[in-house]
């Protein structure tokens, strides 16, 4: 049984949104308690929770509203007692009820399914050169780029955490910071080897090279979330590189952390303070702890980071850039572009669309098969 090409599913959604009435009650008492009032990170999860429920229940609500007001126009027409003119206008209620249904749907399928916690954080994007030298480093640019243009076309803050540049202007490795509600659960499908395949302009006799550059997105940590006793850091500085002359470094303004624990080490030199480059090299070593902190607790998350990033080798691929055929390519969904200069300038919604579609659809079949 479908409902206007819906599953069955959002038709036996009432007694779930019995439940989430009952949860959102319980919130509005809990987010009252003076206690949980005083613990910031505690009210905020919650009042997070409180406005999904809220959303939930709305679009649930509406859907029916506009069900019931079908199920009046169709008698209506059925009963065949309309003049010529209130048939027309009845039909044309009727049609447009039917595509709010559609849309009040696909939003609810949306919301029922299980969501991952960490979707609205900000996010720490990883870009490395991977397979191909100068090329790939140049190309690992051209990703940093595009995720820059993207972060712009949403509205999202962004801020360059720590960058390795090479002399033709690519990146060895450039990490981004990106502020915004929803950068992680967006970005986080960009996860994975990227592919390219152009005419190098470090390439004389005109043949076409394939190269390919890694990219590891990671919720950006709070700091109640990771506590990082700074007995167990070992901080170095260094002094940064410049472009010579009057501006080179005379300071140690570069900074590398060493989390001894872990044994993990960032590093940031961009900025000409050293306290500027600590504060951007904590950033980061606080969302890399809060990643190591959930692959423990979670088998199924240490699974997917080994698949974000795997080789950096040009067979590990997400996606092809194809310069000569203008295309982009998709392989975990199959889906093709022909306007490749538009996505490398941040015009990247249509292939995150595809991507968050298919996978609602994957998720969607599993939870189905169990209703």
């Amino acid at each position: 049984m479908t409902i206007n090409g819906q599953p069955k599913m959002i038709e036996q959604l009432g007694s779930e949104l019995d439940k989430a009435r009952e949860e959102l009650q319980n919130l509005h008492l809990r987010l009252a308690d003076p206690e949980v009032v005083a613990d910031h990170h505690k009210y905020r999860e919650l009042a997070r929770r409180e406005a999904e429920l809220r959303e939930l229940i709305d679009l649930y609500d509406r859907y029916c509203q506009a069900r019931a007001q079908l199920a009046v126009t169709e008698e209506m027409l059925r009963a065949g007692e309309l003049d010529r003119e209130m048939q027309a206008e009845a039909e044309a209620e009727a049609e447009e009820l039917r595509a709010q249904m559609e849309s009040l749907a696909a939003q609810l399928r949306r919301k029922v399914l299980p969501r991952d916690p960490q979707w609205d954080r900000n996010a720490i994007v990883e870009i490395r050169a991977g397979t191909g030298g100068e090329e790939a480093a140049l190309f690992a640019a051209d990703l940093f780029r595009m995720y820059s243009r993207f972060a712009e076309r949403q509205g999202w803050k962004q801020q360059v955490l720590s960058s390795s540049p090479t002399g033709l202007g690519g990146y060895k490795e450039v990490i981004l910071a990106v502020e915004g509600k929803g950068a992680y659960g967006l970005l986080s499908y960009e996860s994975g080897v990227h592919r390219v395949q152009r005419v190098p302009v470090t390439e004389a006799g005109g043949r076409i090279h394939t190269s390919a550059a890694s990219v590891a997105v990671l919720p950006e940590a709070e700091e109640v979330e990771v506590h990082i006793d700074p007995a167990e850091l070992r901080i170095d500085t260094f002094r940064a590189g410049g472009p010579g002359g009057q501006h080179m470094q005379k300071n140690e303004t570069g900074v590398r952390i060493t989390h001894l624990p872990t044994g993990l080490v960032v590093q940031c030199s961009d900025e000409r303070s050293q306290l500027q480059n600590k504060e951007k090299a904590m950033r980061w070593l606080r969302a890399r702890l809060l990643e190591q902190k959930q692959m423990e607790q979670q088998q199924e998350i240490a699974e997917t980071r080994r698949a974000q990033i795997k080789s950096g080798d040009r067979s590990d691929k997400i996606r092809t850039y194809n310069f000569p055929q203008n295309r982009v390519t998709d392989h975990r969904i199959n889906f093709t572009t022909h306007n490749l200069q538009q996505v490398l300038d941040g015009e990247l919604e249509e292939l995150l669309e595809a991507l968050q579609v298919a996978d609602e659809q994957r998720r969607l079949a599993a939870l189905t098969a169990q209703i």
